[in-house]
């Protein structure tokens, strides 16, 4: 058994009426070439195994062409931008005749601060429509990742220290003709991250369809990865609608060695967790909570859950033998409940048993070939000491 640390949210509202995110999210990626739902997939075999009766897996990891769920807030979040720069909503049929819209703007540079995903997913924005991209990525970060951002065309700069550096040097590159992209916020910097955030609901509705489509029931749980919070709130404003008459439980994941939110919870207040933060599950390893995700996740996750690495690299197994070869972090909404099987207190008292409908969210597809094929090939329980099976031999 490996560690996790568990938080109840005692108070948590179940129909908190946050600020509701409508279709609109969902109307413009609809717009966008090569759009369509990504797969909503029933793993019976896998919740057997869990003891659960159903287990769906919205599978992220082929999103617009890219290999995670990213590009929904980051498109959303770059056309609300250019929007408010242009003062009007273009008339547009095609990326092209956007592009052409947005001209006038030009010459204009996106940035923005990533461990992977968010940044490549800016710097293809930035290419279709014509922006040039600077890219801020944490030491550390892996080759295959920093090379997938270049292959968009943006500049990468790596920044010495954690994520959170890389997210205050991102933030110096704010100007005239420069648009700071971030998926977290901070005092001052808080309308481009609430449009990620709504950017993200489109994967909420394209669940609710598609169940609706078979005639089956919502689920009764849903395991969402955190990080700086951006799809975790975007996931609980969806299931704390009013409108939702039976909301699920909802469990929020974070690895032990970067559990912000967690410690935030347990504080009370918002909580910067010192770095570095070296989890494996690298699109989770955030040291601060973004401002605005954190009043909609405290009010409306039921439990906050802390995971060792194993967990995760243990779900990237299970998920490759059902057929979905999911990076560490997509991993990791599966990897929290391998935990709560392996601590049955803690899962009885959120509710997981036999009857329970359960979504997990795979976000992210392997974009880290080699430590994918390391963890394919290893067994955490006889081959894992600090991750020594799964991370680059010095």
């Amino acid at each position: 058994m490996y560690t996790i640390r568990a938080f109840h949210n005692q108070s948590v509202r179940e129909t908190e009426p946050h600020p509701s995110i409508d279709r609109s999210p969902l109307a413009f990626h609809q717009r966008l070439p090569g759009y369509t739902p990504t797969p909503l997939i029933d793993v019976p075999a896998l919740a057997h195994e869990l003891g659960i009766a159903r287990l769906w897996v919205k599978r992220e990891t082929s999103r617009l062409a890219m290999p995670s769920f990213k590009i929904l807030g980051a498109s959303w979040a770059v056309y609300q931008a250019l929007i408010a720069q242009l003062g009007t909503t273009p008339s547009w049929q095609s990326l092209e005749e956007l592009a052409a819209a947005v001209a006038p703007l030009q010459p204009l540079t996106l940035a923005a601060a990533t461990d992977g995903n968010h940044g490549r997913a800016v710097a293809r924005m930035a290419a279709l429509l014509g922006c040039r991209a600077r890219i801020f990525v944490p030491a550390g970060t892996a080759e295959a990742r920093i090379t997938a951002i270049q292959a968009e065309g943006a500049e990468v700069l790596v920044v010495e220290g954690t994520y959170d550096d890389a997210i205050i040097r991102s933030a110096q590159e704010a100007g005239p003709h420069c648009l700071v992209i971030s998926d977290t916020s901070w005092p001052g910097y808080e309308a481009i991250p609430r449009h990620v955030i709504e950017g993200y609901s489109t994967i909420g509705w394209e669940v609710d369809d598609e169940l609706e489509r078979r005639d089956e029931d919502p689920p009764d749980l849903v395991v969402v990865q955190m990080g700086v919070g951006a799809l975790a709130a975007a996931i609980t404003s969806h299931y704390r609608r009013p409108a939702y008459t039976m909301p699920p439980r909802i469990i929020g994941i974070e690895p032990t060695r970067a559990a912000c939110i967690l410690a935030s919870m347990e504080a009370g207040t918002l909580t910067t967790i010192p770095g570095p933060h070296d989890s494996i599950m690298a699109g989770l390893n955030c040291g601060a909570p973004s401002l605005i995700a954190w009043p909609i996740i405290s009010a409306g996750i039921n439990l906050f859950l802390a995971i060792d690495d194993q967990y995760a690299c243990t779900g990237v197994r299970l998920l490759a033998q059902a057929g979905i070869l999911a990076g560490e972090t997509g991993a990791a909404g599966l990897g929290g409940l391998l935990a709560l099987r392996d601590n049955p207190r803690i899962a009885a008292a959120i509710g997981l048993r036999s009857t329970s409908r359960v979504l997990v969210l795979c976000t992210e597809g392997a974009t880290d070939p080699d430590a994918h094929a390391r963890i394919l090939a290893s067994d955490c329980r006889t081959d894992c000491l600090h991750r020594r099976a799964c991370m680059p031999t010095p």
